[in-house]
């Protein structure tokens, strides 16, 4: 994974914040944090401009595909019409087995009986005795399946359970009567002829079972619910004909539309109030949204235009108790890094300017002073300024270079699991011989046991190696360097000790600034300042710490003269 700026934002209260709920424009930005252009725009946004909003659109579309499909499953489920339509068919089974009853109960006992003669049985008179409610219709077939009777029901119902006229069903008629266009133009080629009554029940006669009490549900040419029942009128174990029995309907459909109409009303309502809550939502969602982004393209495009664009102000979002204060938050506190890097990059460009100077200013003099001397001895110090010098430029334009190209190369390369150990102890036999070789003392003091982090193991390295050699430059003959690390529950500690001349106190807190050094007069221009710099640079991108200390014989006393300096590397396990 690649090593990648950290950065945090406020958000110490988010878990008092969880539980919030923010509705219309509550928690939006303050006007006096956003720009002018800003402030414009959310003058111009109404409720009704929403609608030109994608995300507001899709709110409220999704809303009501939850809800229609939620409407649509009572609707089509409607179980209370199953009960019904089952009660229908039970009762008109028990009128139609009843009314077979009646003939059966005429028939003489062994003698033979033809219905479509009337022998044996008078069926007119029979038909005639028989009460039938208003809407049915009593049909009598004999064994050959012709029509020997009928009668139509003139009795009025004992209850009207439901009356149309105070029932209004305005909106389930109006669906009807869509659904029932197009599903006539749906079937309009492939309908077939409408039967009359005689032949649909003869058809349903002959196409089951003569012996059994059947009832069938249908549709009347008004599209009406519609059952349908036949029964056998047997003479002992002999079908001498059929009852068939024809009863609309009508209270059903009656009530299921009444339910109906209730659960579109209910519907109806519910639409609208998810519409309005919609629009509310979209607000607390689009608006904020659209400041953070109308935020952004005021900044790019006062860029496009050059003109003195100052720095984007991203509102400030983050007292919402949600995601979008998150994003709020986020993209603040990556404008503030951005801007901080920016100003980092101005002030090393001054950094450097600075720096080149001063070996610049130091060759024109040397070079304006060797056209006018002429002794030998004067030529050859004033070489020797110029060729210290150039040496200077070059190691300076060098770290220059390097340290310019750490911020890319630190997000570019891959982080891999090292041993740190192995890895500071090659670094310290290498190092060691050429300390030794001064007449410094040289002492390693590492874990045994593998300590593995995870990390660029080259960068590591450079950070160790700048120490050290440090360290080397500012001992002398007789001087010691240690080197020696320690595990610390989820850190590691890498100490890198001397006993040369310490660190004056004012350099303590420059000491890591960029072309900052406290080396002697005698060493000027060996070292461009940028080590330490570069060293805490890497470490900081690893999640560690890194700061420097003079070793003194008493913590307590902080007068008392140092024994040399102390430099401690903390890196996360």
């Amino acid at each position: 994974m690649a090593l990648a700026e950290r950065m945090t934002s406020g958000g110490g209260d988010e878990d008092r914040r969880d539980a919030d709920v923010v509705l219309g424009d509550d928690w939006i930005a303050p006007d006096s944090t956003v720009e002018k252009e800003l402030r414009d725009s959310r003058a111009r946004r109404s409720l009704f401009s929403l609608n030109r909003s994608p995300l507001t659109r899709k709110i409220i579309t999704f809303n009501l595909i939850a809800l229609n499909v939620l409407v649509a499953g009572i609707l089509w489920m409607n179980s209370s019409r199953d009960t019904l339509a089952i009660q229908h068919a039970n009762a008109l089974q028990s009128e139609v087995e009843l009314i077979a009853d009646i003939f059966e109960a005429q028939l003489p006992q062994g003698a033979p009986v033809n219905l479509a003669t009337s022998d044996g049985i008078d069926i007119e008179s029979t038909i005639a005795g028989i009460e039938l409610r208003r809407g049915a219709q009593l049909l009598v077939y004999d064994t050959g399946n012709f029509l020997v009777g009928e009668a139509t029901g003139a009795m009025a119902p004992m209850l009207n359970a439901i009356d149309d006229d105070n029932q209004p069903t305005v909106i389930s008629n109006f669906l009807h009567q869509i659904w029932q266009s197009v599903a006539g133009l749906a079937t309009y080629f492939s309908q077939e002829p409408e039967l009359v009554l005689e032949d649909k029940m003869r058809r349903l006669i002959e196409n089951g079972d003569p012996a059994l009490t059947r009832v069938i549900e249908g549709k009347a040419a008004d599209g009406s619910s519609l059952f349908n029942a036949v029964s056998p009128i047997r003479q002992g174990d002999t079908i001498i004909g059929t009852v068939a029995l024809v009863s609309q309907a009508r209270e059903i459909d009656a009530a299921v539309s009444a339910s109906q109409e209730q659960v579109l009303q209910v519907f109806v309502i519910a639409t609208l109030f998810s519409i309005g809550l919609s629009l509310v939502l979209a607000s607390t969602i689009a608006n904020p949204i659209s400041d953070l982004a109308d935020a952004a393209e005021i900044g790019r495009d006062r860029h496009r235009r050059n003109v003195a664009p100052g720095r984007i102000r991203i509102p400030d979002l983050t007292a919402r108790p949600d995601e979008i204060g998150r994003l709020s938050g986020a993209l603040r506190g990556m404008v503030s890094a951005l801007y901080d890097r920016i100003d980092s990059n101005e002030q090393f460009a001054a950094d450097v300017a600075h720096e080149i100077k001063n070996p610049l200013a130091s060759l024109r003099s040397a070079v304006g002073s060797l056209r006018m001397v002429k002794k030998e001895e004067h030529r050859t110090k004033l070489l020797d300024v110029i060729d210290h010098d150039v040496r200077r430029l070059d190691r300076l334009v060098s770290d220059i270079s390097n340290a310019s190209r750490l911020d890319s190369e630190l997000v570019k390369e891959e982080e891999q699991e090292f041993n740190l150990m192995e890895m500071v102890g090659n670094i310290t036999e290498f190092l060691g011989q050429d300390a030794e070789q001064q007449g410094i003392e040289f002492i390693t003091d590492l874990p045994g046991r593998p300590i593995t982090i995870h990390g660029l193991e080259p960068r590591l390295a450079q950070v160790f190696v700048n120490l050290i050699t440090n360290a080397i430059s500012f001992c002398e003959d007789g001087d010691a360097i240690r080197v020696w690390a320690r595990r610390r529950d989820n850190r590691v500690l890498v100490v890198v000790e001397d006993t040369g001349p310490g660190i004056p106190e004012e350099a303590l807190a420059k000491i890591f600034k960029r072309f900052y050094t406290s080396r002697p007069q005698s060493d000027f221009g060996n070292n461009s300042g940028l080590g330490l710099a570069i060293s805490k640079q890497i470490v900081e991108a690893h999640g560690g710490v890194i700061w420097a200390e003079n070793i003194r014989p008493t913590e307590a006393d902080v007068t008392s003269e140092p024994l040399g300096a102390r430099f401690v590397v903390g890196l996360p396990l």
